[in-house]
């Protein structure tokens, strides 16, 4: 059983950065790759950016490719994304989720989900 809660959300003007982080709690926080999805007002949620256990291998939305940055340290059982240039299309309920399978973009093979926290980006 893993526990994800994030925080870091926020209001921020379009070009400014956040940093979210995703606290785990549990001892096989580094056996699971790790996730940041996101979920827009009417919208589906959509895949942001993977890290996989150990920190070695990284994959990003197309559309954040080059803006964000996913990171993890399992000794803090935490895993970040830096966002930079933010973009009011960035405005979003930010998701950490984590998954026992390996690296994935896919919704469904994530297992365990945190609640959430709001990005709003103004223009």
């Amino acid at each position: 059983q893993v526990q994800l809660v994030e925080s870091g959300g926020g209001l921020v003007q379009a070009g400014g950065s956040l940093r979210l982080s995703c606290a785990a709690s549990g001892r096989t926080f580094s056996s699971y790759a790790m996730g940041w999805l996101r979920q827009a007002p009417g919208k589906e949620r959509e895949f942001v950016a993977a890290i996989d256990w150990y920190g070695g291998n990284t994959y990003y939305a197309n559309s954040v490719k080059g803006r964000f940055t996913i990171s993890r340290d399992n000794a803090k059982n935490t895993v970040y994304l830096q966002m930079n240039s933010l973009k009011p299309e960035d405005t979003a309920v930010y998701y950490c989720a984590a998954a026992n399978h390996g690296l994935t973009t896919r919704d469904s093979l994530y297992r365990y989900w945190g609640q959430g926290t709001q990005v709003t980006v103004s223009s």
